[in-house]
């Protein structure tokens, strides 16, 4: 069996193991506790020693410029196009989708197979990529909320207020972003992991160790379909996973990189799943219009968790498909091509009649 088809079973049979132990770990507060050991302890550990590994030039700095002028390529034709009409969405969940589908978590979808296929120097390009992305998640999707949260509810007043500076205070304290910028300044200086320690290598290897297995089990304990939306939830996915094709072929064209892991990086890192950083943006929301005596009217809570439980497994099984068939996706025509078919499976739902809901059938009628 082919080494890549042999790592890719082995990583599935992680996240059926989770699947398995879903049901010890039942409350919301144990399945955050191994999310927190994540992003916490072994994703910040796991791109420390890459990014001191890695040789970094300023045009490294690039990359997250590349990232963040895709949230707002996606977020710009999805407020632009009239997919709220195509698919008979109410104006609370169009706004949740507006918001979620632009982002991206790569850390919890992506980084660890990256790790796993194209090694440290990869995912430390990576890992830079992502500040970009945290730029859109933490500032502009709060500042997007908020203004939507102003404009329907007129009469607020001063009580609640725009408060930009608690999500900086948020970007700078997240572990990922801070050893980022730590291992950046340690470069700059000439430091690099191997003058570290020995014990202090050691204690970080053993961290970075634990981040592929937990990812994956808590992707397996995560896994939580609610059917009433997924067609419309699919629908999107697919429109997003069709338009980053499409994007990650025009770069492939314009970029030429020379090695493998760098093409299937750029075809891979858009094609991370949503990030839960606009829900909880949401989540405030819902609070202030609570503390108004409203139910959430700017957007539909229940629907972004619907959201977010469908774009990880869905994220996850593209990556491996693409890491499997690596060859393939390093063509700019292949990845055209699949961009195409995703926008045709997007449509599809809401132009043929026998894939839409009975219930929207009866609302249009």
């Amino acid at each position: 069996m082919p080494e890549a088809i042999t790592k890719t079973v082995s990583l599935l049979l992680l996240i059926f193991v989770g699947v398995l132990i879903s049901g010890k770990i039942k409350s919301k507060e144990q399945r955050e506790g191994v999310r927190t050991l994540i992003l916490s302890l072994a994703l910040p550990a796991t791109i420390f020693i890459a990014l001191l590994k890695v040789e970094f030039t300023f045009e490294l700095m690039l990359v997250p410029v590349l990232a963040l002028a895709f949230n707002f390529v996606m977020y710009f034709l999805i407020s632009k196009l009239p997919l709220d009409t195509l698919f008979g969405l109410q104006p609370n969940q169009y706004r949740t989708l507006l918001l979620i589908i632009p982002s991206l978590a790569p850390g919890l979808s992506v980084f660890p197979f990256i790790l796993e296929y194209s090694g440290e120097s990869t995912l430390a390009t990576a890992a830079v990529a992502d500040l970009g992305n945290k730029i859109f998640v933490l500032i502009i999707s709060y500042i997007i909320a908020m203004r939507w949260y102003y404009k329907l509810n007129r009469e607020v007043t001063g009580e609640a207020k725009l408060n930009l500076k608690d999500v900086l205070k948020a970007l700078i304290n997240e572990p990922v972003n801070l050893v980022v910028v730590t291992a950046i300044l340690l470069l700059t200086v000439g430091i690099r992991y191997d003058a570290f320690p020995g014990f202090l290598q050691s204690g970080i290897d053993k961290l970075s160790l634990m981040m592929t297995p937990l990812v994956l089990l808590f992707i397996g304990m995560s896994v939580k379909f609610t059917w009433a939306q997924v067609r419309t939830i699919f629908s999107f996915l697919f429109f997003r996973t069709g338009v980053a094709f499409l994007l990650s072929a025009v770069l492939l064209i314009i970029l030429q990189p020379v090695s493998l892991s760098t093409a299937l990086l750029i075809v891979i890192f858009p094609q991370s799943a949503c990030s839960f950083w606009p829900y909880a943006h949401m989540a405030i929301v819902g609070k202030l219009e609570a503390g108004h005596g409203k139910s959430s009217g700017t957007f539909d809570l229940e629907f972004a968790m619907n959201i977010l439980a469908c774009s990880l497994p869905f994220s996850v099984i593209l990556v491996m498909i693409m890491y499997t068939a690596q060859d393939v996706f390093a063509s700019p025509l292949n990845v055209s091509g699949f961009g195409l078919l995703c926008l045709v499976l997007a449509a599809a739902p809401a132009l043929i009649p026998v894939f839409t809901p009975k219930s929207q059938l009866k609302e249009q009628a």
